[in-house]
């Protein structure tokens, strides 16, 4: 089983008040899966992301990741098995506008000290991947929505990552540019690619073969 979450809360202070955004989550999804996580604005969707990506900690439960228990992990620990196991895409695609797509998607290997020539392959074979090999070179102020979300899909998959998790990967495009995106992703699932798709629109999680939704951050599968 790559994710299993058992009984996870998260709750934030705020002032002296406390927030549960998440409450007795228990979740298992596995490897070569392709799941939307779905539900209203304030449901819990994007804490249980950052979770599942090693971006938060839950306040209570257990959480194990590619067979490693998450709330037993140092700082330093976690964030090794989030570069090794994660792959994040983002709605807002999180480029460098005055790189190159070659470089936005070498970015991950560089913090991985992957030596230059090796980066710059693997990031030419990710690129060529989405569709983006004739774009290496450009910036990515040069490139459309569309081939911006593929370069930042490339990013996601440069380290073969565990996990791909995407946040309303189609929220800043058109419909025609977005069914190119649930396309790709569909390709990647079909490649045997564990995906984790975060999603307000219900045409958009009908793409995944299981719907888990979320409702005042419960669980409702």
């Amino acid at each position: 089983m790559l994710i299993e979450l058992q009984d996870v809360s998260r709750t934030y202070r705020m002032g002296s008040v406390d927030v549960p955004a998440l409450r007795d989550v228990s979740l298992a999804v596995e490897t070569g899966a392709y799941v939307a996580i779905t539900g209203p604005s304030g449901s819990g969707k994007s804490t249980l992301m950052h979770i599942l990506g090693c971006l938060d900690r839950p306040t209570r439960g257990r959480f194990h990741l590619a067979g490693r228990d998450v709330s037993s992990l140092r700082d330093a620990q976690l964030a090794s098995l989030r570069n090794e196991t994660v792959g994040f895409v983002f709605q807002t695609f999180n480029l460098l506008p005055r790189a190159s797509a070659l470089r936005n998607v070498e970015t991950p290997l560089l913090y991985a000290r992957v030596p230059r020539r090796e980066r710059r392959a693997r990031a030419r074979v990710a690129l060529e991947r989405v569709g983006l090999g004739d774009r290496l070179d450009h910036r990515s102020s040069e490139l459309s929505g569309g081939e911006r979300q593929r370069v930042a899909i490339a990013r996601a998959l440069v380290n073969t990552p565990s996990l791909l998790l995407a946040d309303e990967p189609t929220g800043n495009l058109d419909s025609q540019t977005g069914a190119g995106i649930l396309a790709l992703f569909d390709e990647l699932h079909r490649a045997g690619n564990t995906l984790l798709l975060v999603t307000h629109e219900a045409e958009v999680a009908a793409r995944a073969e299981r719907q888990v939704v979320l409702r005042d951050g419960r669980i409702h599968d």
